[in-house]
């Protein structure tokens, strides 16, 4: 006979599994309901009303019912090639499983029928206002082997349908297309917003969702992302009904009839019933296996998973020996610079690849286990536009940090060098910009982990050999939870100039304190010289005074590297004026990466007007920028920190 103790768990098992189930298609929670409240007739009276019975409608309804605190809001979203048949076949399915999978929850919403429609009530108002959160991320498809070329492909077509979809009317935006891919293959692109979205607004929504993409779907040959206000979906396959998706909506329809409760057809029925009845078999199967597992082998359990994070960790790690051989035993020749941490050496390994050594100063402070996590830490983080971490040596009291060499070592080599700037034409500033700006949106919220950088300025961009910029050097990071907005602190760590006020003078940073280094970076792209010695005829000065000195006399251009011919002045302000609302003394007035990304790639986006910024005076005037830890008592009084003369940058690694 089964013990009650046992059926407890089974049960406990059950109700937890079954709410994990529930969290992926309620994925709001603002309260409970009671049960034959007005709260509930008034949700009911709704979801009943939402949407006509008519043969001529294009899928999207919202609608509100009832008077504050019991007024219920709803919107209703088909995908636009649908027929309306099909469309309120799909929201009658996603309407009948609200109350047995959400019971009483106020705000909940349902992605349903291979997620052709949405469906989503709350409390609150959810009309025009773009959300992103929950998001669903799913890939499918084998494995592309031109990964890169596709990808790019794919991003292109999405990108072009974007503006497409945005540009859409009040009953409509959603657009369809098809590009040529590698291999004779032909890619098929949708994207879709909510229609009571901005033109602005599902632009971002959009860019947001393409920005997701590569995380799963970057090498599959199809995927989706989807949002509560905006999705993204490509394949190798027709999936959609061009001819139905291509009708274009008319400018105005009257006022839907109210919808009477339909009879849920056969097929549907059988759906409702057969399928939880299996997943509740499967459930019961599943609880029984892990209970006897779990019960048997806890212990096994938690040492494999030990296991594979310390084997996680030792597959990075390289032998002293390997890297002695490859840098010629650390020899002068390899050497590529020297910092306030350590020095920077170039090696070749046995199989001949190239390779960057950092290694770090042997009072750097930092413990072996805070190091292994650092290294962790850093090699999780996957983007074009972030320097590859290959491994790490723990050895001999040696803590060695190894990179992927970038031929063209850092931007201030270019930027800041009278000769070697004149290779950065306007063209390669922008991709230098942009590529700097994705590689930061990816830190703060695309990344699994949440990082704020801390040390952005031109010595932390490294070049590849097409002059790809990649951020580098993540010894100052910090880790942020998922839905922290800051934190303080009484070390203060960075580079003079390129710290937002906040931070410097309080200890308090967020993803705003990086946005305000790459608005320093960015000016200081435009115009060629360092932010903390900027000249300009005889007369010298601060960057960002003399940039907000000219926007304010309507002479912004004067900032502007005269070594360069512009391509398009009309571009290089915009460029400015994105700069400026970066550094602003306010933090909450400074953009978020991703709207600066959003910026930067679309013209038709009207910019705000930038206020005043935060000026940071100091006594740095050498031709090298400073960088180092600031304790509490040393924070900038008008003395400078020792420099550092890096052509890779060096920042210490501390535990976090």
């Amino acid at each position: 006979m089964v013990s009650s103790r046992f059926v407890f768990f089974l049960s406990s098992i059950f109700i937890f599994t079954f709410q994990a189930v529930l969290a992926q298609t309620c994925h709001y929670d603002s309260g409970k309901y009671a049960a034959n409240s007005t709260y509930e007739a008034n949700l009911n009276h709704l979801l009943f009303s939402l949407y006509p019975n008519t043969e001529i409608d294009y899928g999207f309804y919202n609608s509100s019912y009832g008077q504050n605190p019991d007024k219920v809001y709803a919107i209703a979203l088909c995908r636009g090639d649908l027929n309306p048949g099909i469309c309120r076949a799909c929201l009658n399915d996603a309407r009948s499983r609200f109350k047995p999978v959400c019971p009483n929850q106020k705000e909940a919403i349902q992605w349903w029928s291979e997620y052709e429609c949405m469906l989503r009530y709350s409390n609150r108002s959810i009309f025009g206002v773009v959300e992103t959160d929950p998001v669903l991320e799913m890939p499918n498809g084998i494995n592309v082997s031109d990964k890169y070329q596709f990808y790019d492909d794919v991003r292109t077509l999405l990108e072009r349908l974007q503006k497409q979809a945005a540009a859409g009317g009040l009953l409509r935006k959603f657009a369809v297309g098809n590009a040529m891919a590698p291999n004779s293959r032909t890619i098929y692109g949708l994207v879709q917003c909510t229609p009571d979205l901005s033109e602005l607004d599902c632009n971002y929504c959009l860019f947001w969702a393409i920005q997701r993409m590569p995380q799963k779907s970057g090498d599959k040959e199809g995927g989706r992302v989807i949002t509560p206000s905006c999705n993204i979906r490509f394949e190798i396959y027709l999936f959609y009904d061009s001819a139905a998706a291509s009708t274009a909506p008319p400018v105005s329809v009257s006022p839907p009839p109210p919808l009477t409760n339909t009879n849920t057809t056969k097929g549907t029925l059988m759906i409702i019933i057969v399928v939880p009845t299996v997943a509740f078999v499967v459930l019961i199967i599943i609880s029984f296996c892990v209970y006897f597992r779990v019960r048997r082998r806890p212990r096994e359990k938690l040492e494999t998973v030990e296991h594979d994070e310390i084997r996680s960790v030792e597959s990075l790690q390289f032998d002293f020996d390997t890297i002695k051989v490859a840098t010629d035993n650390f020899s002068e020749a390899n050497k590529l610079g020297q910092g306030g941490f350590g020095a920077v050496y170039k090696g070749r390994l046995s199989d001949g690849q190239i390779i960057a050594i950092k290694r770090l100063s042997k009072n750097s402070g930092q413990g072996d286990l805070e190091f292994k996590n650092e290294v962790l830490l850093v090699a999780k983080l996957q983007h074009r536009n972030l320097v590859r971490l290959l491994g790490f040596c723990l050895e001999r009291n040696e803590r060695l940090l190894i990179y992927e060499f970038m031929p063209n070592t850092s931007l201030d080599h270019f930027l800041f060098d009278p000769v070697k700037r004149a290779r950065l034409d306007w063209k390669m500033r922008y991709k230098i910009i942009g590529g700097i700006a994705r590689g930061i949106l990816y830190l703060h919220e695309d990344s699994r982990l949440r990082i704020i950088h801390r040390d952005l300025k031109a010595s932390n961009i490294l070049l590849d050999a097409e002059m790809n910029p990649k951020i580098s050097d993540f010894g100052m990071a910090k880790l942020f939870l998922l839905d922290q907005t800051h934190e303080s602190t009484n070390r203060i760590v960075g580079t003079y100039g390129y710290m937002a006020p906040e931070y410097v003078n309080y200890g308090q940073f967020s993803p705003k304190s990086d946005v305000f280094s790459f608005g320093i970076l960015l000016l200081e792209i435009v115009s060629g010289q360092r932010n903390n010695c900027f000249r300009n005829e005889e007369n010298v000065g601060y960057l960002l005074e003399y940039a907000w000195a000219s926007w304010k006399e309507g002479n912004a251009l004067n900032i502007v590297d005269p070594t360069v011919r512009p391509g398009s002045t009309t571009e290089v302000m915009r460029w400015i004026h994105i700069g400026l609302l970066c550094v602003q003394k306010n933090v909450a007035d400074r953009p978020t990466m991703a709207s600066v990304v959003l910026m930067l790639n679309s013209y038709s986006i009207t910019l705000p007007a930038p206020s005043k910024p935060a000026f940071l005076k100091h006594s740095i005037h050498s031709d090298m920028p400073s960088q180092g830890i600031i304790e509490p008592s040393e924070r900038p009084q008008g003395n400078s920190i020792q420099a550092s003369a890096n052509l890779v940058s060096i920042s210490e690694l501390y535990p976090r």
